[in-house]
């Protein structure tokens, strides 16, 4: 399988680059990861309904992009369906066994994803009603991947 993380901004911190690289060794046992990053939209704090749709339509522009016609997509939404790891295990398995095996995981911006991105979206995924910053959910999902895995295969992982 081939998992692509779609995500806006570059990632900066060490604490979540050494954590994404641990999970990512460790996935190179179940499938191809690729990390995509698109750059993000320069804004001011204060930002208008309207400013804000124009930066989520920028950055949406720059995700769709980077997006393959065959990729399953699985955008990250904060009003998305909410799965337990063993829903995500089996979504996976699910479709590996129906010949998806190009998943796409979408990550926008501090604002969020535009209707264009939500629109191409497979399936909306989200991880809590809390809000994350988009940096930390990159740690967050790829160790939610490698669970999954581990759960699919019937490994041991703990709970």
């Amino acid at each position: 399988m081939q998992i692509t993380i779609v995500a806006v901004g570059k990632l900066k911190e060490k604490y979540l680059k050494d954590g994404i690289q641990e999970y990512s060794k460790r996935l190179s046992a179940y499938c191809k990861l690729q990390f995509i990053e698109v750059s993000d939209e320069k804004a001011p704090e204060e930002l208008s309904q309207t400013e804000m749709e124009q930066v989520k339509r920028k950055e949406g522009e720059r995700i769709l992009a980077q997006l393959k016609p065959d990729q399953y997509v699985i955008a990250l939404a904060i009003d998305g369906e909410m799965w337990s790891s063993e829903k995500l295990a089996a979504e996976m398995g699910r479709l590996a066994l129906h010949g998806k095996s190009q998943v796409a995981f979408v990550i926008g911006g501090s604002l969020g994803l535009s209707a264009e991105v939500l629109k191409r979206a497979d399936v909306r995924l989200s991880f809590s009603k809390m809000t994350f910053p988009h940096q930390l959910m990159r740690l967050v999902l790829v160790e939610q991947v490698y669970r999954g895995f581990r759960i699919g295969r019937g490994e041991p992982y703990h709970k």
